[in-house]
């Protein structure tokens, strides 16, 4: 019984190995299905209508085989804590980025990063500065700590204003920039970013959300993570949500100086991070070909929604995620109403753009289905 429970950071790594070597051979493409989902009030032994989820930017094609597998051969695991298999995922992030482990903060998902930089950055003497619209959460955690929540709107061309936000950085604790922007898409370039830190207040802190990172394509886009390096007030927070297909397991992480590293450590809960979580990330970092595939059918299924919206004559916001915004040019939420009677969920409202809908890119299937659907609620 002992030695069935016992697995060692050597046979695990051994696990790792294995199932990327697995994934490295199964195309991602096996992967595609689209989920069914129980309606409310039905029977649950009933036939259920499959449910089109676009609401929420999930990857549709789940984890790497590699992080799968790493999952099931690791259920013994259940009953240690995860510190050493922390350790492990943030040795391999620092490996990849090129800084120290000092340098890293595992969270819940960047979800956690957010809310651990909120409480620490904010309070009713330094304010918050963050996008319109853009990801709300950090807003509602700054509130929470009585912080002023200052809201800029986008550009026209919905890249961030960060000449105003500069120009309202005074007293401000924190800036958040979402890049690429969520919900719009959008990216503000590198170059933007960094001369925007070099002008900023050294007091202020800036945390760049980059949890869509890995779907950007424009050469106008880079990651701000070497930026750290020569600038102490800077955050970036990655996530294991998109790209890697784990929204349900709950891993992110942020890459800052050590000092930020303590200052929100100080507030988070031990071993925040669960054992699965860690597990998987670790081997979907390993997989040589995930981000590549997933990134590829992204790009495919996206170009295919564009011509059509463009044959039907509706105007988009251009996309630099795994999800979208059409401009109805009308009221969007009898629209979305609309979707959800013929089983396809979408994105919530934005107030700041009432007339645009979100939809995440799901597989072919599931645009094919969203498609037919908008063509029904808007004829």
């Amino acid at each position: 019984m002992t030695n069935r429970l016992k697995l060692s950071r050597r046979s695990f790594t051994k696990v790792i190995g294995a199932g990327a070597a697995i994934a490295a051979l199964r195309p991602m493409d096996e992967l595609k299905a689209s989920w069914t989902t129980v309606l409310p009030g039905s029977n649950a032994g009933d036939p259920q209508p499959k449910v089109v989820r676009l609401s929420s930017n999930e990857n549709p094609y789940g984890p790497s085989p590699a992080s799968l597998k790493a999952m099931t051969d690791s259920f013994n695991l259940a009953w240690r804590y995860p510190d050493e298999y922390a350790d492990m995922l943030s040795e391999e992030l620092a490996k990849l980025h090129g800084v120290p482990v000092e340098q890293l903060l595992l969270g819940d998902g960047s979800g956690e990063v957010l809310k651990l930089c909120a409480t620490a950055f904010t309070s009713k003497d330094k304010k918050l500065l963050m996008a319109n619209p853009t990801f709300e959460a950090i807003g509602r955690h700054a509130a929470v700590a009585g912080a002023e929540v200052v809201k800029i709107n986008l550009t026209a061309d919905y890249h961030h204003d960060l000449q105003k936000m500069l120009a309202a950085a005074n007293s401000a604790g924190l800036i958040y920039i979402c890049n690429p922007n969520n919900p719009t898409a959008s990216i503000t370039p590198r170059s933007d970013v960094a001369d925007f830190l070099s002008k900023l207040p050294r007091q202020t802190v800036v945390l760049v959300d980059e949890a869509y990172h890995h779907y950007v394509e424009s050469s106008d886009y880079e990651s701000v993570i070497p930026l750290v390096k020569d600038n102490p007030n800077l955050i970036v927070a990655r996530t294991f949500s998109k790209i890697y297909g784990m929204a349900g397991l709950r891993c992110g992480y942020c890459v800052t100086q050590r000092e930020n590293v303590r200052m929100m450590s100080a507030h988070q809960i031990f071993d925040s991070v669960n054992i699965m979580a860690l597990v998987a990330a670790v081997a979907g970092l390993k997989d040589p070909n995930h981000v590549s595939t997933g990134r590829k059918l992204n790009t495919e299924v996206k170009r295919s929604v564009c011509s059509e919206l463009d044959t039907l004559g509706y105007h988009y916001i251009p996309s630099h995620a795994n999800f979208m915004m059409i401009d109805l040019r009308r009221e969007v939420r009898p629209v979305i109403g609309a979707l959800r009677s013929r089983n396809v969920e979408v994105g919530r409202t934005f107030p700041a753009l009432p007339n645009f809908l979100r939809v995440t890119i799901g597989t072919s299937s599931e645009m094919k289905a969203f498609m037919k659907a908008f063509r029904e609620v808007m004829a």
